[in-house]
């Protein structure tokens, strides 16, 4: 009866672990088709800029920080914020991904934070 109840178990648990690597692979699947689709700026990035940036780095000149715009693409390049077709010279990026709270973007005290996936998204954008 024991052996009985055993393999039932292992059999239970081969079944939640199929399920589970079935939800992993469905899930890679869905982030390398969307990795393939081309990335547009108002529906990719314009809405992670305006969430966490535009308050400084925005439209409205009362609060805008350090003159630079990331609304703009002429003033991002001159400001040399973006390099486009060069992630690892933007500044953008640097500051994303800094874990120096005195260069990180957003700033901590904004309580605001980009996610991983985001940061890789603006990195691809630029790329």
């Amino acid at each position: 009866m024991r052996l009985h109840q055993a393999l039932r178990s292992l059999k239970s648990i081969r079944a939640r672990a199929v399920g589970f690597g079935l939800v992993l692979w469905l899930a890679h699947s869905c982030s390398i088709a969307r990795a393939q689709q081309a990335i547009d700026f108002n529906r990719d990035i314009r809405p992670i800029l305006s969430d966490n940036c535009f308050l400084c780095h925005g439209p409205a000149e009362s609060t805008r920080e350090a003159d630079l715009r990331l609304d703009d693409r002429d003033s991002a390049i001159e400001m040399e914020a973006i390099q486009p077709g060069d992630p690892e010279h933007s500044n953008l990026v640097h500051r994303i991904v800094s874990s120096d709270p005195g260069l990180v973007m957003p700033p901590p005290d904004s309580n605001k934070q980009l996610t991983e996936s985001q940061q890789v998204l603006l990195r691809a954008w630029i790329e």
